[in-house]
């Protein structure tokens, strides 16, 4: 029988897990491993993927690969993970105590000054995003992590000088599953960090400590974070955290990062293990008796014959033998094995398999879960179902319900339309262009009053106020709609987006992954091919970047919001939520294009964990927003300002560089002309339309602070409604700004770069010329 069977509310036990490779790896690594006992908990509302149980967390899984895992039902679950029935509740241990975790008579401190490097590790949705902004507050810096697009932040902790934490992204495991498992273990293996922090959700402690095995085997010094022990203890669990100590071997601190509870120690210990370099007391895992002790020799035999490779790849020697025998490649390469070396561990592992009764991979993600179950039953009291747990299985009744799912969907992404563009950002935002138009007015005056050089008062007024001006004014409906796209990303509801549409999703050649960029897509294009990192599919991945243009982001807001309130008063809402709709129609189009040409083939499975559902931090989401709004403001008065005053010059002077009295004389005009030809199909045939156009290559915000400068009679008065029409719909669809093209290049190579340039303005221009011929056959006045 296979987990496919298995209705929803039964249990059973797997027997053996099929399929091959990283992801059957990936699969093992989630816990679900021959003996675990799993429960059915609901399938989606189009009947696929199935939701499961499985070591007290849940986890998504299409019913083709359950298909692949062989079970035996159970009348219910015998593993009950009660845990210790109490917990020492003596007093948490002091730093550095004589014994405890460092021998004072053979401290070796590092030198005063030298920098303390941290590597911040954890699952996804364990709190490690908060932890990083209580550690640092607002001293961070966001970059790359070398060769790869995944997003890096460093900041200095806070009080702690020569100190640097370097916020990991979030992982299950150090297997070469993701780009992000890869550059996890790389930036420990290469850049070699003074220490770790590793937190992990101590409501799901024994999903979360699997990694923490793993990064014990790499034998960097580690402190233990238990974040959101304020709801363990709240719902009655508790935590023995000195015999933890003991059983790991490493430092173990209760914190509640939301609260900022138990962090200032959590950074002492930090510091303190990272100067004296404290590394884990522990990293065997595997009794000598267990099983025969089978996995047990095999790895010390694997240790002894590989250490002078590991030590010459400067890689940690126990983990470096775990991934031999996980099979995985790129340790493999490192070292540098000779053949009879790579045969005689082959022997090894073979013998093993033999002896224990399991394939290598299964053998070694048993043993590490078995240690885990120990040290939960002598250290944790299980807390009764946490109030968190209920109320998230209230509300999915109705958010992932077979069938309000789905609507609850399109109704929430409607109403975070309509409040963005119709009640609060667009209330924001005609308080903000009352002031700067007033503003506009004050500096006038005073440029007129002072006789200021023609050329200059034209350049402040109608270049800089009339150009950057118009763009400030659309920050609250960008900051708005942020706020609430984090809003659903840090409740857990974005999570089950992903699982009620990867049915859909897979239709068009995608998983139900890809939701998570496409969705942030709707923020900003570069984040959101940034976003796809997560996907494991190189095939997934590439598509989906090549879909996130038809996302429309809010920097195209100002041009919508221009045009409809100019063309379409009173409708502006049905506007551009139409708009939005027709953009994400347009890409499933080409969805179904890419799957029977460029993209064959079936898009990888869905392995995903459900959190559950949480309030947001007020303080996660107001830095966020003040991220954006950093970013924005930065390139009104960088790329856009540039911008506008180019494109005052250039429609102020000819050739001759003299001042002219008609722009249509200006060097623009001249040079806009040559492809303005092309655009006259479309009702767009101006030298100024296409001008504008141009500059949104370098930012959205740019089309509408242009049109302001060069239509000086008012862009009302110098289009037709069918021509605005035309205008939203190309600009709806056509190339990304620089900056994302950019992040398409990191990711697929320039040579797709381009290709996305074109193929987005000749998917415009076509989009465009379809709405000019219809609406000339309709009679909108053109």
């Amino acid at each position: 029988m296979t987990l496919r069977e298995l209705q929803v509310g039964e249990s059973a036990e797997i027997r053996a897990v099929g399929g091959e490779g990283a992801l059957r790896q990936h699969f093992l690594d989630m816990g679900v491993i021959p003996g675990a006992e799993v429960t059915v908990v609901k399938l989606a509302p189009m009947g696929d993927p199935m939701e499961l149980q499985v070591h007290g967390y849940e986890l998504t899984l299409r019913l083709a690969d359950a298909e692949k895992i062989e079970i035996t039902p159970i009348e219910r679950r015998s593993h009950r993970h009660d845990g210790a029935k109490n917990t020492n509740q003596s007093v948490h241990p002091g730093l550095g105590e004589d014994g405890k975790y460092h021998v004072k008579a053979d401290e070796h401190p590092l030198p005063d000054g030298e920098m303390l490097t941290y590597a911040l590790v954890g699952n996804q949705n364990c709190g490690k995003t908060t932890l990083f902004n209580q550690l640092t507050g607002s001293n961070q810096h966001v970059g790359n992590f070398p060769g790869v697009t995944v997003d890096r932040k460093d900041g200095q902790i806070r009080g702690q000088e020569n100190t640097r934490v370097t916020d990991l992204p979030g992982i299950y495991s150090m297997s070469p599953y993701s780009s992000e498992e890869i550059v996890s273990r790389n930036f420990v293996l290469d850049n070699h960090p003074k220490a770790i922090i590793n937190i992990v959700d101590a409501t799901n402690i024994q999903r979360n400590l699997y990694l923490t095995m793993q990064l014990l085997e790499m034998d960097v010094p580690m402190v233990l974070a238990l974040n959101m022990m304020d709801e363990v203890t709240g719902n009655g669990g508790s935590i023995d955290v000195n015999q933890m100590e003991a059983l790991l071997g490493i430092p173990v601190v209760p914190i509640s990062a939301a609260k900022n509870q138990g962090v200032d120690e959590l950074v002492k210990h930090a510091i303190h293990i990272a100067k004296y370099q404290e590394r884990p007391g522990r990293q065997d895992f595997c009794g000598e008796n267990d099983y025969g002790g089978a996995v047990h020799r095999c790895i010390h035999a694997v240790c002894h014959l590989i250490q002078d490779h590991a030590e010459h790849a400067e890689i940690p020697i126990r983990f470096a033998a775990s991934k031999l025998i996980e099979g995985d490649m790129l340790i493999q390469e490192r070292l540098q094995l000779d053949q009879n070396e790579v045969e005689t561990i082959e022997h090894l592992i073979l013998q093993m398999e033999k002896e224990r009764g399991l394939d290598r991979n299964a053998a070694m993600a048993d043993m590490r879960f078995s240690f885990i179950e120990k040290v939960c039953e002598s250290t944790v009291v299980k807390p009764r179902e946490s109030r968190e747990r209920l109320r998230s299985e209230k509300i999915d009744r109705i958010l992932t319900g077979k069938y309000t799912a789905i609507p609850c969907f399109i109704g929430i992404m409607a109403a975070v339309f309509f409040l963005t563009f119709n009640v609060i950002g667009a209330w924001l935002q005609e308080l903000l262009d009352m002031g700067i138009t007033a503003l506009s007015h004050i500096v006038d005056a005073a440029l007129t009053a002072g006789h200021v050089n023609e050329a200059l008062h034209g350049l402040v007024i109608d270049g800089i106020f009339a150009g950057v001006g118009s763009v400030l004014s659309f920050l609250p409906i960008i900051v708005t709609l942020f706020f609430f796209l984090s809003l659903m990303e840090d409740s857990g509801y974005i999570a089950r987006v992903a699982f009620f549409m990867d049915k859909l999703l897979r239709k068009i050649g995608l998983s139900g992954r890809s939701i998570v960029p496409l969705l942030i897509g709707f923020g900003c294009t570069v984040p959101a091919v940034m976003a796809t990192r997560t996907l494991p599919s190189e095939r997934d991945r590439r598509m989906t970047i090549l879909l996130t243009p038809f996302m429309s982001c809010t920097a195209k807001l100002p041009i919508y919001a221009f045009f409809v309130n100019a063309f379409f008063p009173g409708k502006s809402g049905w506007i551009m939520t139409g708009l939005y709709f027709f953009g994400i129609i347009t890409g499933v189009l080409v969805a179904f294009l890419f799957k029977s040409t460029l993209f064959r083939g079936e898009a990888v499975p869905f392995v995903m964990e459900l959190p559950n559902y949480r309030l947001p931090g007020v303080k996660n989401v107001a830095q966020l927003l003040w991220e954006k709004a950093r970013d924005f403001l930065q390139r009104a008065f960088t790329v856009i300002l540039l911008a506008t005053i180019v494109v005052w010059f250039l429609q102020s002077f000819d050739f001759h560089i003299n001042l002219v009295e008609d722009s249509s004389q200006s060097i623009l005009a001249t040079a806009a002309g040559v492809i303005t030809p092309l655009f006259a199909p479309l009702g767009l045939g101006d030298w100024r339309i296409v001008t504008s156009l141009i500059s949104g290559f370098m930012a959205k915000e740019s089309v509408v602070s242009t049109m302001e400068i060069l239509f000086t009679a008012g862009v009302k008065n110098s289009l037709t409604t069918l021509a605005a029409m035309s205008l939203l719909i190309f600009s709806l669809l056509y190339t990304p700004c620089v900056a994302a093209i950019s992040s398409i290049r990191r990711e697929m190579g320039r040579r797709w770069a381009v290709s996305v340039v074109l193929w987005q303005c000749v998917i415009a221009w076509l989009a465009a010329f379809l709405v000019h011929t219809i609406g000339l056959f309709m009679g909108v006045p053109g």
